[in-house]
């Protein structure tokens, strides 16, 4: 093993959350002001997946003011704390990004039952 993989493997997180496409999900984000911490909570759906290994990535939206406000979180960041699902979600697609069109009721998914 080389030294950029062994340095990959390093830091990869040991559970990795289990969420998918569409999902209604609570990220836990450490936020560093100055030399203070603090845990910020962005709720939203899971609208894409990217990547693999340690460049993974999700973005989650939701609709903040009649805003809508799109995150971009790498999987395996030591500064996504935690990723917890509040609601599953029955979609069709791998790429939810037809949600940025919609408003209202129009931009709900169908839940899992």
């Amino acid at each position: 093993m080389d030294k950029v993989q062994a340095f990959v493997s390093e830091q990869l997180k040991t559970e990795v959350p289990q969420f998918g496409i569409g999902d209604t999900v609570k990220v836990y984000v450490r936020i560093t002001e100055g030399e203070k911490q603090r845990i910020q909570l962005f709720e939203g759906t899971v609208i894409a997946r990217k990547g693999g290994g340690i460049s993974e990535t999700f973005t989650v939206r939701r609709v903040s003011y009649g805003v809508g406000v799109e995150k971009t979180f790498p999987i395996h960041s030591p500064n996504v704390d935690k990723v917890v699902v509040v609601r599953e979600a029955k979609v069709r697609r791998a790429k939810l990004y037809y949600l940025r069109s919609r408003v209202g009721k129009a931009a709900k998914v169908k839940e899992k039952v």
